[in-house]
């Protein structure tokens, strides 16, 4: 399947400006503003899921006026393929959550399953709160139900394989700040 896709630098010389940088820094801008008021007096466990989430949660982290711990899991349906599969837990969650506030940060909700699964785990370890936040949300264009829907959204995307802020095509072009699509 992987060779099958374009060379990454072909990729990226005829892909499409989805969202500019000015907008990402805003939706950012917005997500703080969101996620500060709801934490405000609370000092939570922000939880990013590598690897895609690890830009995001690095910009937001920047942005946050309260005090919060940072740790990380890695789950993914991905491994280098352009659509999921079945759900490998490289590293599981963190074990103590009992009692605590955690905001779990991820790049991207397509179907939400990755995400659903992550919640569902946590959930299982009694945590006073958890909610999610995700950079980019897809406007699915499939008949497909979705799972779950994050508490904060940055920007919604068209349903298009999508790259940049965290997101990657092939592992490359995580470290772009604006988000682009493959061509068509």
């Amino acid at each position: 399947m992987l060779n099958s896709l374009p060379d990454p630098a072909v990729a990226f010389k005829n892909a499409d400006l989805v969202v500019d940088e000015t907008a990402v820094t805003a939706a950012l801008g917005r997500m703080a503003r969101a996620i500060n008021e709801t934490y405000n007096d609370r000092s939570p466990l922000v939880l990013g899921v590598m690897l895609g989430g690890l830009v995001p949660l690095v910009r937001l982290m920047r942005l946050f006026t309260f005090p919060h711990t940072v740790d990380y899991l890695h789950a993914t349906r991905y491994r280098g393929a352009t659509s999921g599969g079945q759900l490998e837990w490289r590293v599981a969650p963190p074990q103590d959550l009992q009692g605590r506030d955690v905001l779990i940060v991820d790049d991207i909700l397509d179907e939400g399953i990755t995400l659903a699964a992550i919640t569902e785990e946590l959930a299982s370890k009694n945590p006073a709160s958890l909610r999610t936040a995700v950079l980019v949300q897809k406007r699915l264009s499939r008949a497909v139900p979705v799972p779950m829907v994050a508490d904060f959204v940055g920007l919604e995307v068209p349903d298009r394989y999508v790259f940049g802020c965290g997101m990657d095509y092939r592992g490359f072009f995580r470290n772009l700040d604006a988000i682009y699509a493959l061509a068509e």
